[in-house]
């Protein structure tokens, strides 16, 4: 073979090697990497359901409690921020189809969501809790198996009433779920600790006594949603979580948006840590 053909076939072949060369840097490629190169943080986020973020009524920029989530995990990576807002809706798609890095819109973990994209360690254990007139508070749980418990249609709430062993009758938004208790037609309301708390003080300037049962109905632990197949992202969420409450960052930001000085009163118990260190009974 003379130089000119052996020059020939080194072309030929470097143009048939070139697409193996770039689908193999496509597969060695991942998020961590194509976020620390862009240099910003694409952080999902809601549009607007306060107090986790909405628009502040004098600046209408996104405000609240996920904001904030977004805005020191962003800075813990070493990155800028670039907030996505979203509906509850399109929350998993946003992840699904790549248009945000990372999700943190109050997200708990379910069957469902963990067969379509991967959660961080939970940076805190939402609960749902059934609220009934003041004389049934003590009562166990066991006393609620068999009767009647209201809850929003197609939420956590409703399948929570079916693990108790209850019977869920349900309604299209909270307000009517919350008014089948008042008028007698449940036992009980399941709801999160939020909406509950709420929900009794509204009462209660009514002249009317409701309470929490001293139990929860079921555990939602509340993570940061990513894409799945992503393991050098997780990673580094994990540990920037881990970072940001150690340094009592997040203690800082939930006192702030949801802790007891506020109207929701919520106190945080759990720290972050690895999702197989809890003990729940996963929702679907």
């Amino acid at each position: 073979m003379n130089i000119k053909s052996m020059k020939i076939t080194k072309l030929a072949l470097s143009v048939l090697l070139a697409p193996v060369a770039l689908t193999s840097l496509a597969a060695n490629a991942d998020a961590l990497s194509d976020i620390q190169a862009r240099g910003q943080l694409n952080c999902g986020v809601y549009s607007d359901v306060p107090p986790f973020s909405s628009p502040d009524q004098q600046t209408r920029q996104l405000v609240g409690m996920d904001v904030d989530l977004c805005t020191a995990l962003a800075k813990q990576m070493g990155l800028k921020l670039n907030l996505m807002p979203t509906s509850v809706e399109a929350r998993i798609p946003v992840l699904t189809t790549g248009r945000v890095d990372v999700l943190i819109a109050n997200l708990a973990y379910t069957k469902t969501r963990a067969s379509q994209i991967q959660f961080s360690d939970p940076y805190y254990v939402a609960k749902e809790m059934l609220v009934v007139k003041e004389k049934n508070a003590a009562e166990p749980i066991t006393f609620f198996k068999g009767k009647r418990l209201s809850a929003t249609k197609g939420t956590t709430s409703e399948q929570s009433i079916y693990l108790a062993g209850a019977k869920a009758i349900t309604f299209q938004d909270t307000a009517s779920a919350y008014l089948a208790l008042q008028q007698n037609k449940s036992v009980g309301f399941v709801t999160n600790t939020m909406t509950a708390t709420k929900m009794i003080e509204q009462a209660k300037k009514g002249g009317v006594d409701l309470a929490m049962t001293s139990f929860p109905m079921a555990l939602e632990p509340i993570g940061i949603g990513m894409k799945q197949g992503e393991p050098a992202l997780l990673a580094k969420v994990n540990t920037s979580l881990k970072a940001m409450d150690d340094a009592g960052e997040i203690d800082k930001i939930w006192d702030k948006w949801i802790g007891t000085g506020t109207s929701y009163k919520m106190v945080r118990e759990d720290k972050v840590q690895p999702l197989s260190n809890l003990k729940f009974e996963p929702l679907n």
